[in-house]
């Protein structure tokens, strides 16, 4: 609704800005056109002047002479004879009451056209259909075009990342691990997929943050020492490790960044004190 508004106020500006200066001023009758006429009579009569010196001196025969006075004659009928144009340009006064009847109708016949020929329910936002649901058998049927894709073009790095946090997103735990793997040149040195990608390998294996998982969340830690995701998992990391200093470093790092009172900070000082009790 709102681009169709600035579209069809911007269409009625420029229109307005066409039509209605000459009815409400009026339209002037140009003097372009007589000043012309008035110029080009004084030069015909100077040529003609001219024409008649000549003969009288006898440089010019009579015969030329009477050729070149009719040729002048001619063009100076065709200079004076009143045009078509010229009527139409005559003067007239301003029509303002024309001026403010179109500035009114405008936009009115613009809506009007609008109700007859377009879809007048578009402009109403509650009209609007709403967006398809996405169920889960169109999510699967996705998903699986998309594996589909990868197996014939391998080499689609950003689509195989794709394909992994979709398959994490659903619980498909190790088909992400997999997806991840021919993804890791896409990955780089984001510690958002390094650590995502590590979350999901322990998630896979069931046995815990160990192994790769940890290389990759110190790889992320390497990269940006305050990130939150990765702080977390080298702290569970830690604690599943025994490795209590370790573990409570990583989570009091990673306090300041959680809202105080939130469950997540609630989870956190809980671990940090059993970690300082020596539990696990």
């Amino acid at each position: 609704m709102n681009q169709f508004a600035i579209f069809a106020t911007l269409l009625i500006v420029v229109v307005s800005a066409f039509i209605l200066p000459p009815l409400w001023l009026g339209l002037r009758a140009p003097k372009l056109k007589a000043d012309r006429k008035e110029a080009n009579l004084a030069i015909f009569r100077d040529q003609l002047g001219e024409l008649e010196r000549e003969a009288s001196e006898g440089s010019l025969a009579a015969a030329d002479f009477e050729q070149a006075k009719r040729e002048l004659q001619r063009r100076l009928l065709e200079e004076v004879e009143p045009s078509a144009a010229d009527g139409v340009a005559a003067t007239h006064g301003p029509s303002r009451k024309m001026a403010v009847a179109i500035l009114l109708l405008l936009p009115i016949l613009g809506l009007l056209g609008y109700a007859l020929l377009g879809n007048p329910k578009a402009l109403d936002p509650t009209q609007t259909a709403a967006p398809q649901q996405m169920t889960p058998e169109k999510i699967n049927e996705m998903v699986s075009s998309l594996a589909a894709k990868l197996k014939a073009n391998p080499d689609n790095m950003p689509g195989w990342l794709m394909l992994a946090r979709s398959y994490k997103s659903m619980g498909r735990y190790s088909e992400a691990v997999e997806a991840y793997a021919k993804a890791e040149k896409a990955i780089g040195d984001d510690p958002d997929q390094l650590a995502s990608y590590a979350e999901t390998i322990a998630m896979a294996n069931g046995k815990g943050i160990t192994g790769k998982a940890v290389q990759l969340i110190e790889r992320a830690l390497k990269i940006d020492p305050k990130h939150g995701h990765s702080l977390f998992l080298a702290g569970a990391a830690a604690m599943e490790a025994g490795d209590a200093k370790k573990g409570i470093a990583y989570w009091e790092a990673l306090l300041p960044q959680v809202e105080p009172g939130s469950e997540i900070d609630q989870m956190l000082r809980s671990g940090i004190d059993k970690m300082k009790a020596g539990k696990k």
